[in-house]
């Protein structure tokens, strides 16, 4: 496809690939996603390492000559069989279907179908989430074919040439596959600190047989160990339908970062998605989120706490110097939600995590109704200006701990939330988490609008 696209543009693949990678690149820098390595396949020490793992295996026996004779997707640059069809007709995801006869080297996969189907019962965890590894076993219940791993050199030019037969060059999912080797820094020190992946995150639709069959089957055959578990993301819905160009119906998440801001949109699709499975994006329910969830709880919060510490407190967090009920209710929320937090996130339900936050928020919004700073702000009473220097350090200390636990979510707005606390940048969890008297006589920046009201 990548040939195909590069000559119907008139221009050389290697062009066509610079422009589009840099395209993904600065939607990774849009979204605030930061990466160790962004990997290219066309880079030379991802080259080497294919031909290196290629010729190891072939050395080894693993593959072999022969010639094929069936289906092929050009769309899904895949070789396919008459089982891959539903009642008789080629899916619509494989676009146009060929039938081809031509020389070809293959990988070994069959004789490695029972070490596979033995793997995946000794290791539960090894798919997630579990009802994914169904897909899986349905699919190893017919016999493996080997797998075809090669392109003739003159029906394709685009790829990297099999080390030991350089009229063909290497089919694009073995290739492809290897990146996460090469990636992990392969032939270096770092890579045994590297590797294996704890969880290789991908798409549902390229579990099988792409990265739950060839793949495991391919580090086995080469000597390396398996990621510990594959995390399997589900699909953007759009009126029950994948989101995708093609078909028209799809959200460009850059116009909704210019008209929203970044953090607006990360809350919405972390808080929207419940890992593995599909979720259904709209407009209305992220119109809904910005304007109460980020809105009115967490901008408006923060917003009244600095107006109120700069009217009732010269703009500096007292301390706190009581501690009724009120205070002892929002503590005890607070104690609740971070002895949850760490368990949610290490089982990836960071949309129950983050409900649990903006549980949090809501609290302390109850606690500034129930303490009510702008009557205590009116009487002359020694215990009432204690109680309104407490709420004050309550609200502010909420605030804090509120922001520390949102970073990994929301870091922009969270920063501003920092800097306007007078908080310094901190990587210390333990300490960041912790109820505390950090914010006392911390002088408060000017009040800002973290979301400010846009129309529909």
């Amino acid at each position: 496809k990548v040939e195909q696209g590069a000559e119907a543009e008139g221009i050389e693949p290697q062009v066509r690939c610079d422009r589009i990678s840099e395209d993904f690149k600065g939607l990774c820098a849009r979204l605030k996603i930061t990466h160790d390595n962004f990997v290219r396949t066309t880079d030379e020490s991802h080259k080497k390492v294919v031909c290196e793992i290629l010729q190891k295996l072939f050395d080894n026996g693993d593959i072999y000559k022969g010639e094929y004779k069936g289906y092929y997707s050009q769309r899904q640059e895949q070789f396919l069989t008459l089982r891959d069809q539903e009642e008789g007709e080629w899916p619509a995801l494989y676009g146009e279907v060929i039938e081809i006869t031509e020389p070809a080297y293959f990988f070994k996969l069959k004789q490695h179908q029972d070490w596979l189907i033995q793997h995946l019962n000794d290791n539960d965890d090894f798919i997630f989430p579990k009802f994914r590894k169904n897909q899986v076993t349905e699919f190893l219940k017919e016999p493996l074919n080997d797998l075809c791993i090669s392109r003739p050199l003159e029906r394709l030019k685009w790829g990297i040439p099999l080390p030991f037969d350089e009229g063909f060059v290497t089919y694009v999912w073995f290739d492809a596959l290897l990146n996460y080797i090469s990636g992990a820094a392969y032939g270096t020190d770092e890579f045994e600190k590297n590797w294996p992946a704890d969880y290789h995150v991908i798409g549902k639709d390229i579990l099988v047989p792409p990265h739950a069959v060839y793949w495991p089957i391919m580090l086995k055959a080469a000597g390396f160990e398996l990621p510990k578990t594959l995390l399997v993301h589900g699909w953007w819905l759009q009126s029950g339908e994948k989101m995708s160009k093609s078909s028209g119906k799809a959200v460009n998440p850059l116009d909704l970062i210019d008209q929203y801001g970044v953090d607006a949109f990360r809350y919405y699709v972390i808080r929207e998605m419940k890992i593995g499975h599909d979720s259904n994006f709209s407009t209305e329910i992220f119109e809904t989120r910005y304007k109460s969830d980020l809105g009115n709880d967490l901008g408006n919060l923060v917003s009244r706490a600095v107006n109120m510490t700069a009217r009732y407190g010269a703009g500096i967090v007292p301390a706190e110097t009581i501690s009724g009920d009120p205070e002892k209710e929002v503590k005890e929320t607070w104690e609740n939600t971070i002895a949850e937090l760490g368990e949610l996130m290490d089982k990836f339900q960071y949309h129950i995590a983050l409900e649990k936050i903006l549980n949090f928020v809501r609290s302390i919004n109850r606690y500034a109704e129930t303490r009510a700073p702008w009557q205590l702000a009116k009487s002359e009473e020694a215990e009432d200006k204690k109680t309104l220097e407490t709420s004050l350090a309550v609200m502010n200390e909420g605030i804090r701990l509120a922001s520390a636990v949102l970073t990994p979510f929301m870091p922009d707005i969270c920063l501003k939330i920092n800097q306007t606390l007078g908080v310094s940048e901190t990587v210390d969890w333990d300490k960041t988490t912790v109820w505390g008297d950090s914010l006392k006589g911390n002088t408060l920046g000017e009040k800002v609008i973290l979301f400010p009201r846009i129309e529909s």
